[in-house]
């Protein structure tokens, strides 16, 4: 439910930092299971669970962790949001249901090594490798929050909401008024006014004031200390026994903490992940997957984006964005076209170098080393220009290659589209 609903509210209403819902950003996402174990040590109120790999796992949680529940809930665990309206390819529908205890272990069966498709995985969906068992809480009232950074206070922001348990946009829609933001001063962290502020927001009906301040102050706590770009808890719910617990939450981290929070980013799955970007990002090349049929191998992102804009200018659609840098080896240039020719979409493939820290022999020296390795079946449309220029020309003449050469972008975009509908 809560899994990407925060990217259209942000840009439109709150101004915060991108449309992370709709980007593919190198922003380290774990699973829900994973998220509430990292709430938990910070002292945040979760729901009892444990997640299961297998059938036996399934079995063995239910015996050992929900001996006497009647009922439990039980979550398919991928990395993307709409899990409880998607639909398996096997034809289970939905991905989250709270079954009696004695159906756990056949729905868990039914869920496990299957493929969950929903509004933000694609018709290609993902395959569930484990699932969530929780306990079932009796909730008496639902809210919103969310932690995220915001450019215009240069800071964190906290997002709440007195109502839930539904997606931000249409709570947005439908409650403008009940939104509060508050934002936080990075060097003076959270204060207890703010905490309050934001606890006003929320409204909870019976949970006690002191004890939902302290919350909320552990939840800003483990955003920092985390290094995350985004905490999203919905719904943030208020139990029957008048506590706030955190009953769904998504979380994100900064790649550039990477060095520093090796425990967290241990957490990452990259089988949920696009295996091409998973091999560009060992290779450390900029590289987002894309549905179009050309090929793109670019120095410099914003090069990149002008040699995509003018593909589909003359008619074609590109099927990646790949930005090998201004420092990028052979080594490199021979693991980009390794990506790039593992798509089986596309059909023809574009090298646009503008020569200026990054050598263009270089990469004619890689693009030469490439199709020694890999066995190039479609047309490759270079184009280079800068520094090195003549001796990347020379290379690529003489390694008695067939590559469909360009004077300017343009001329290279234009000759790229034709050659991919031959």
């Amino acid at each position: 439910m809560v899994r990407g609903s925060l990217g259209k509210l942000a840009s439109r209403a709150l101004s915060v930092a991108g449309k992370w819902q709709h980007q593919q950003l190198r922003r380290l996402n774990i699973h829900e299971y994973q998220g509430a174990e990292l709430m938990g040590k910070y002292g945040i109120n979760v729901p009892r669970g444990a997640a299961a790999g297998s059938v036996q796992e399934v079995k063995d949680t239910l015996k050992n962790v929900f001996p006497s529940e009647k009922e439990i809930v039980v979550k398919s665990q991928i990395l993307a949001g709409g899990r409880g309206l998607g639909t398996f390819k096997s034809g289970l529908q939905g991905g989250v249901h709270i079954v009696k205890a004695e159906e756990a272990e056949s729905l868990g069966a039914k869920m496990l090594g299957q493929i969950l498709v929903t509004k933000q995985t694609g018709p290609q969906g993902k395959i569930v490798s484990k699932v969530y068992l929780c306990e079932k809480l009796l909730l008496v009232n639902e809210m919103y929050f969310a932690i995220t950074l915001d450019r215009n206070t240069a800071g964190p922001l906290i997002i709440a909401c007195s109502k839930g348990g539904t997606s931000i946009e249409d709570l947005a829609e439908k409650y403008p008024d009940m939104i509060i933001k508050v934002p936080i001063d990075v060097f003076k962290g959270i204060t207890d006014d703010d905490a309050a502020k934001v606890v006003d927001g929320l409204a909870p009906k019976t949970a006690d004031r002191q004890s939902s301040i302290e919350q909320i102050k552990k939840l800003y706590e483990l955003f920092c200390k985390s290094d995350c770009t985004l905490l999203e808890i919905n719904p943030l719910a208020e139990t029957a026994d008048n506590k706030l617990v955190a009953a769904d939450a998504k979380l994100n981290f900064d790649d550039n903490a990477a060095f520093r929070q090796k425990e967290v980013f241990s957490l990452r799955d990259t089988t949920q992940e696009d295996p091409r970007e998973v091999a560009a990002a060992k290779a450390d090349l900029n590289y987002i997957g894309l549905d179009g049929e050309i090929g793109c191998m670019v120095n410099g992102a914003g090069l990149a984006m002008a040699t995509m804009d003018i593909i589909k200018l003359h008619g074609g659609t590109p099927a990646n964005f790949l930005d090998v840098g201004g420092s990028a080896s052979e080594g490199q240039v021979v693991e980009a076209f390794k990506i790039l020719t593992s798509d089986d979409r596309v059909k023809a493939i574009l090298v646009n170098i503008f020569g200026g820290i990054m050598k263009c022999d270089v990469i004619a020296s890689g693009i030469v080393n490439a199709a020694k390795q890999v066995d190039l079946k479609v047309p490759v449309v270079v184009r280079l220009e800068g520094t090195n220029v003549d001796q990347g020309k020379r290379i690529l003449k003489e390694s008695g290659m067939t590559l469909i050469t360009a004077e300017d972008l343009d001329d290279a975009a234009e000759k790229a589209v034709k050659a991919s509908v031959k």
